[in-house]
């Protein structure tokens, strides 16, 4: 038991919002009478909330610097929207030839924004309220107040498109590709935690007792073979879902697994004592604003592409959705605590929160007020526990 408790204490914010997004989906599986939790719905809800997804993992790694935030990651999109439209409606270009101009106008973006940050170091929150005010006032200008559409198809595929079956259903309704792709995932998992188990006994580390250990497989194969097979039930896997899970696993392999990943909390958990360490503080944080902004840009087209339209009101409030998604998940006030599968839980908790009040016919006016004290009992959670282990 003394194990356990342990266990809990030091991952208490990761168990505490995992538990949250469980009894909010229960809540609202109740509440909307099983409409939540329909194949539709779960479909819909990932499509609705991928930018939020996208954003947050960018989000999480300035954070994590030390407690830094980017409030023009919703102008941006907005930019790089116009921009999209701009290259594709009205110069007839490539959509793969834009979407690759589109990112590299993100990286540049990000280093105009990095080297003030970094290197002149004006607070980062002064560099990107310049930022959200300038790239919306050009996306005006650029799009002199109107709204571009409609893209091609072979743009709006992009957020509305699914990876098609390649096993053709064998005569069922059900998306085979999508169940196989569950089930190699469920393998994977299994054999990554057993080696990471096995590799933290061999050093004398601790390790969570057997039996938690297997209630933990359980209960994480369950979630991935219950989504595939609801995603199986109504299209399969969307093309937008397939690219988020990958920018998930390859940002928490860099955070958690590489040398410059580890950087950015040894920079937010004390920059002076990275400093002396040898870290290249600059760098690192120079290097989080121009992920951000490359990310704010793919999720820029993602919501394009979703929306169909290029539009100069676009991306309102996308920033404030990606700071609460990343507390609500566990990333700390002060940076260096945090991690991008607790943005992403903390994203999917927002989302929700959004498609379950809807549902329900609750007013935009009562939702913001709901998330809105969600993200402050979130972050008074973390307030309370870091006075604590004081």
């Amino acid at each position: 038991m003394e194990t356990v408790k342990s266990i809990f204490k030091n991952n208490i914010r990761q168990y505490a919002m995992l538990i949250a997004l469980v009894v909010i989906m229960a809540f609202f599986q109740i509440a909307t009478k099983g409409v939540l939790l329909l194949p539709m719905n779960v479909s819909n809800l990932i499509l609705q909330n991928s930018y939020v997804l996208i954003l947050a993992v960018g989000m999480t790694l300035c954070i994590l610097t030390g407690g830094n935030i980017d409030l023009s990651v919703g102008s941006v999109c907005a930019f790089i929207g116009g921009i999209m439209g701009i290259f594709v409606i009205n110069m007839k270009m490539n959509v793969g030839l834009a979407v690759l101009l589109c990112l590299l106008v993100g990286g540049i973006i990000g280093i105009w924004q990095g080297f003030w940050i970094a290197y002149v170091r004006i607070p980062a929150f002064i560099v990107t309220l310049a930022g959200m005010l300038i790239f919306r006032g050009l996306t005006i200008t650029m799009l002199e107040g109107l709204t571009l559409s409609p893209f091609p198809d072979s743009f709006t595929n992009l957020s509305a498109g699914y990876i098609p079956d390649l096993f053709g259903g064998f005569g069922t309704k059900l998306n085979i590709l999508t169940l196989f792709i569950g089930v190699i995932i469920s393998i994977i998992y299994i054999y990554l935690e057993v080696k990471k188990r096995a590799e933290r006994k061999k050093y004398d580390f601790e390790v969570t007792p057997g039996y938690l250990f297997i209630i933990q497989l359980v209960l994480v194969l369950a979630a991935i073979n219950v989504l595939s097979y609801w995603l199986a039930v109504y299209k399969g896997i969307p093309i937008i879902l397939a690219l988020i899970g990958i920018l998930i696993l390859a940002y928490s392999i860099f955070t958690i697994k590489t040398v410059p990943g580890r950087y950015l909390y040894a920079m937010g958990g004390n920059e002076k004592a990275a400093k002396l360490s040898g870290i290249n503080t600059n760098k690192v944080l120079f290097f989080s604003y121009v992920n951000m902004a490359v990310l704010a840009a793919l999720a820029g087209i993602t919501f394009t592409s979703r929306l169909n339209a290029a539009s100069p009101q676009a991306g309102v409030n996308f920033e404030l959705d990606a700071i609460a998604a990343c507390f609500i998940g566990g990333a700390s006030a002060y940076g260096g605590i945090g991690t991008v599968v607790g943005g992403v839980i903390g994203a999917l908790v927002m989302g929700v929160l959004n498609n379950g009040m809807s549902i329900l016919g609750i007013g935009s006016d009562m939702q913001m007020t709901i998330k809105g004290l969600v993200l402050l009992v979130a972050v008074a959670f973390d307030v309370l526990s870091k006075s604590k282990s004081k």
